[in-house]
C-alpha cells in the first residue's frame, strides 16, 4: 500500500510521475502536485535531496490528498526524517545510504509506520565494482545490483518493497524487468527512464513497456518525458486504455481523417480532448469523419460521431440517435458527452452505496 493505492497483486497498475519544482518551493510544488491530482495521477514522488527539502515536504504532504514518494539518495537522515513527517514510500538505493547501521535504521523508521520502499536500479548508476566486473552497464549487472539490495532488505527481514529497473535503452530494461520477474514475489514499478521528448519520450515509453505489460509484468509505472509532468500521466493512463488495462476516462477512437471527411476531424477531436481532461469516468466515444467506417466504429462506442451530409449522425449505445449540423459542433458532443458521464457516475455511486450496506 502506498498511501491509499494498492500496488501489485490484483490491483489495477498505478499511474505515477514526478515533480520538477524545486521541493523547498513549497507553494510550485503544492501546485503542481495538484495538477497532477486533477488528471488522475494515482501516486507522485517528489525528489527530496536535503534536509530543508525533507521539511518543505512535511509541508507539502499537509497540503495534497495523492500518496507522496519521497526520492532519496545517500543521507539516511533525510529519509528518517521525511518518515516522521507522513511519507506514503521511500524510494532509495540501499546502497547508496551507508553503512549495515544506517540502511537498518531506515529500514526499522519504514516498518515501525507501516511504510513501503522502493529500491531504485537504473543503469546509469551502477556500482564501480559492477562496471569493472561487466564492463558497462547491461541486465545482468542490473540484477545483480537488485539482488545486492534486497538481500540487504531479506537480511532485516523487510518485504514490504518494491523493485524498479530502468535504463534509457528498451531491451536493457526489458531483459532486465524479465529476468527479474521470474526471481521475486514483490511489485515491479515500470519506467523507460530519460525517454526524451514529449513525442519521442511516448514513443519509446510505449515500446518498452507495452510487451512487458502484455505479459503480466508491471504493477505501477512512469513515462518519465522531458516535459511537463502532466503530459507523463495522460501518457501512461492512454496506455494503458490501449492495452485494455485501465479504464480511466474518456478513451477517444478518432480516423486520421481524408478527403472524405465531412467536419473537421481533427481539430474536433483535439478540442475535445482538451475539454475533458477533468473527466476520469471511463467512457468510449468514437469520431469517425465519414460513413465508410463511421457507423461500424460509433456501434461499438457508447457515444459515436458519424459524418455524413448534410447532417451528422450521433450514435447512443450502438444506435444512432439523432443528427447534428457543422455549427457548434463541438460543444453539442461535449453537452452530450458530459450527460452521459453524469448518469454513468450516478449510476456508479448507486451500486457503490449498494456494495457498502451489503459488506
Amino acid at each position: 500500500m502506498v498511501g491509499n493505492v494498492p500496488v501489485g497483486g490484483d490491483a489495477p497498475i498505478a499511474v505515477q510521475s514526478m515533480t520538477n519544482t524545486e521541493t523547498t518551493d513549497v507553494a510550485a510544488t503544492v501546485a503542481q502536485i495538484r495538477r497532477l491530482e486533477s488528471v488522475g495521477a494515482d501516486i507522485v514522488r517528489v525528489s527530496v535531496p536535503s534536509m530543508d527539502a525533507a521539511v518543505a515536504f512535511g509541508l507539502i504532504r499537509q497540503q495534497v490528498n495523492v500518496p507522496l514518494v519521497a526520492d532519496i539518495h545517500f543521507d539516511y537522515k533525510i529519509a528518517l526524517k521525511v518518515a516522521e513527517l507522513g511519507v506514503d514510500c521511500l524510494r532509495i538505493n540501499p546502497g547508496n545510504i551507508g553503512n549495515a547501521t544506517r540502511v537498518k535504521a531506515v529500514i526499522d523508521a519504514a516498518r515501525d509506520k507501516g511504510i513501503p520502499i522502493r529500491i531504485g536500479v537504473n543503469a546509469g548508476s551502477l556500482g564501480k565494482d559492477l562496471m569493472r566486473k561487466y564492463k558497462e552497464p547491461n541486465a545482468a549487472a542490473m540484477v545483480e545490483s537488485a539482488l545486492r539490495n534486497i538481500d540487504l532488505l531479506d537480511k532485516a527481514d523487510f518485504q514490504n518493497y518494491k523493485l524498479s529497473m530502468k535504463s534509457s535503452d528498451i531491451f536493457m530494461a526489458m531483459e532486465a524487468y524479465r529476468t527479474i520477474a521470474g526471481m521475486i514475489d514483490q511489485p515491479l514499478h515500470l519506467g523507460i527512464t530519460e525517454a526524451g521528448g514529449l513525442r519521442s519520450g511516448t514513443v519509446k515509453s510505449a515500446a518498452g513497456l507495452a510487451p512487458l505489460l502484455m505479459d503480466g509484468i508491471g504493477d505501477t509505472i512512469r513515462i518519465s518525458l522531458a516535459a511537463d509532468p502532466v503530459e507523463e500521466i495522460k501518457v501512461g493512463f492512454d496506455l494503458l486504455k490501449a492495452l485494455h488495462l485501465r479504464s480511466k476516462g474518456i478513451h477517444f477512437v478518432a480516423c486520421p481523417s481524408c478527403s472524405r471527411q465531412n467536419f473537421d476531424v481533427i481539430g474536433t477531436i483535439n478540442e475535445l480532448e482538451r475539454r475533458f481532461e477533468d473527466i476520469t469516468t471511463p467512457l468510449d466515444v468514437a469520431i469517425i469523419g465519414c460513413i465508410v467506417n463511421g457507423p461500424g466504429e460509433a456501434k461499438e462506442a457508447e457515444i459515436g460521431l458519424t459524418g455524413a451530409s448534410p447532417n451528422n449522425l450521433v450514435y447512443a449505445d450502438g444506435k444512432p440517435d439523432h443528427k447534428v449540423s457543422n455549427a457548434n459542433l463541438v460543444d453539442h458532443l461535449e453537452e452530450v458527452i458530459r450527460k452521459r458521464v453524469a448518469a454513468k457516475e450516478k449510476l456508479l455511486a448507486s451500486q457503490e452505496q449498494i456494495i457498502a450496506k451489503s459488506s
